[in-house]
């Protein structure tokens, strides 16, 4: 395919998928290699961000999707007729905080950092698809253990979990492997 089709080509999978989609798949659909399709990736991102476009492409991990500028967000709710969201509560925060920087972690892990019980709290961050089951742990009872999402990742605007800000006083997020062991 020539390198403008091919492009056109890429873009269109992005748009028409709706939900990320990985690089890999987009290099198998039109034939090419994976690093030929993800540098077409980056290529439609830069372009999309140079033109001042609406809409965007982001990198979640090893996908891309489209979204909308974030400028815009109050005149589609608009015209979508949408409620704002509301804003994760004080608890809600401190829980996806506490699972972004030591994922996975169960709930009872999470319990331990604040001090009080907590599932009310991480079923609302599931609701919203912030957070999700990632597995059970090979300990009596199997309890489960929770990590961020890709909607995650879109809402606080990162590529990757690699790009959360650093913990207060440069403190790097405990290994917290020995404790909550390995999952699924």
């Amino acid at each position: 395919m020539e390198e403008i089709r091919l492009k056109s080509a890429v873009e269109a999978i992005i748009f028409a998928c709706g939900t990320p989609v990985e690089y890999a798949r987009i290099a198998e659909a039109l034939q090419i290699k994976p690093i030929e399709a993800r540098t077409i990736c980056e290529e439609l991102m830069q372009e999309y961000e140079r033109d001042n476009r609406g809409i965007r492409i982001v990198r979640l991990n090893e996908s891309y999707q489209m979204c909308t500028v974030e400028r815009y967000a109050e005149p589609i709710r608009t015209v979508m007729d949408l409620r704002h969201n509301t804003p994760l509560s004080q608890a809600a925060s401190e829980v996806l905080a506490v699972i972004a920087y030591n994922q996975p972690v169960t709930k009872a892990f999470i319990e331990q950092v604040r001090g009080v019980d907590c599932s009310g709290v991480v079923s609302g961050l599931i609701a919203r698809q912030l957070i999700e089951e990632k597995g059970r742990l090979e300990l009596p009872g199997r309890p489960l253990v929770y990590g961020t999402t890709e909607h995650f990742l879109r809402c606080f605007n990162l590529s990757s979990i690699d790009e959360l800000p650093p913990l207060p006083n440069d403190e790097p997020a405990e290994n917290h492997d020995d404790v909550q062991g390995e999952e699924e």
